[in-house]
């Protein structure tokens, strides 16, 4: 996946408060949210150690500080999953990760899923 520009986060920022008010928002423009979002978490956070998928628009790999491991492939540990709206609104920080992960809004297998660290930084990149 590529590095988002400005322009590009920009946009993200605005479809997912579109999103949080319940807007209709084109599926086009869902997918490029999303696909911005978590462009911009894989360059913040370089490595292979947990997959972050939102389906169906893209999935990325991302390192954890510290930890070196490598992730592979297919459903093994360290996997996190949930859907575009849930996503946009932990990308935006409109969703708290220990919220959506009680409420079952997210799917986080492995001892390095939880990734809610990762998105205070995230956070801050779509706020400008």
């Amino acid at each position: 996946m590529r590095r988002p520009d400005r322009a590009a986060l920009a946009a993200a920022s605005a479809t997912a408060a579109a999103v949080a008010v319940g807007a209709q928002v084109g599926r086009s423009e869902l997918a490029a949210a999303v696909r911005a979002t978590l462009g911009q978490l894989e360059v913040l956070f370089p490595g292979k150690l947990v997959e972050v998928r939102v389906p169906p628009f893209a999935a990325v790999q991302v390192g954890v500080p510290g930890q070196a491991s490598a992730h592979t492939r297919g459903t093994p540990p360290n996997v996190v999953e949930t859907d575009p709206g849930t996503w946009l609104a932990l990308a935006s920080g409109r969703l708290a990760w220990p919220d959506a992960v009680a409420a079952r809004r997210v799917s986080a297998s492995g001892a390095h899923a939880d990734i809610g660290g990762h998105l205070g930084a995230l956070v801050a990149d779509l706020a400008g």
